[in-house]
């Protein structure tokens, strides 16, 4: 039996980015989860960011049940549904800057925040879809891209996480206003033409934005599993086995 007091020798680290010294902190900065240098450690999935990102999703059917009620007509049940989505949207912003922060970032949350975020934006959408608001091409279009692209980060996934870059950023940010100001009685307000306005050039705005970016991640997917780990290791172990086959 081994002394327990002998401390046991250090787990060798096996080849790639982290025993090459280019990653010191590799969950705060991604990591391909194919490649052969997985931590020994890491943040865990249970964190205080990733609970903000499942409350964000618990409050979707609250959310969804405030704004369909009494067809979306009563003032009192708008506005207290425009609270609910921009107390979703605040949770949003606070659990991507903890997580940075504080080096809770995880793979977990990298798949669950876009999925929050989505079906946020669906149910507001679809909502106001149903009681006219907002027309349905443009929730169609917002939401084959929306849930397109979350179908292409799993497709991807054994290749790499795909994290939300600079434009993904803004079309939230425009998707949030634009929605914000659609769930508003606007009738009741001072001026209803002007926001009016408002709501239709952010959403237009929005629409826009969500479509480029969209095409632009399709393009990145596409370049992640022509150019990962995993590919050019599986490219190369097919080029060993044609060569072994072709020698005599």
């Amino acid at each position: 039996m081994s002394d327990p007091t002998t401390p046991r020798p250090p787990r060798p680290v096996r080849p790639g980015p982290l025993a090459d010294g280019r990653m010191s902190d590799p969950y705060r900065v991604g990591i391909d989860p194919a490649s052969p240098a997985v931590p020994e450690t890491g943040p865990s999935a249970w964190n205080i960011a990733n609970y903000l990102t499942v409350l964000r999703l618990a409050l979707v059917p609250v959310f969804g049940w405030l704004l369909l009620t009494h067809g979306g007509t009563q003032p009192s049940f708008r506005w207290a549904a425009f609270g609910v989505f921009a107390v979703a949207m605040v949770t949003d912003r606070i659990d991507g800057d903890l997580a940075r922060s504080r080096g809770l970032v995880t793979n977990f949350g990298k798949v669950i925040d876009p999925i929050a975020d989505k079906a946020l934006v669906t149910m507001a959408l679809v909502g106001l879809s149903s009681i006219g608001e907002v027309m349905w091409w443009v929730t169609v279009v917002v939401l084959v891209r929306e849930w397109g692209i979350t179908a292409v980060r799993f497709w991807v996934i054994r290749h790499g996480v795909m994290a939300a870059n600079r434009g993904g950023k803004v079309k939230t940010l425009l998707q949030a206003f634009g929605i914000g100001f659609f769930l508003w009685p606007r009738s009741t307000l001072p001026v209803p033409g002007f926001w009016d306005a408002l709501a239709w050039t952010l959403l237009g705005a929005a629409v826009l934005v969500t479509v480029v970016t969209g095409v632009d991640y399709l393009v990145q997917a596409l370049r992640l599993r022509q150019t990962s780990e995993r590919a050019l290791r599986k490219r190369a172990e097919r080029a060993a086995r044609r060569a072994d086959r072709t020698t005599p």
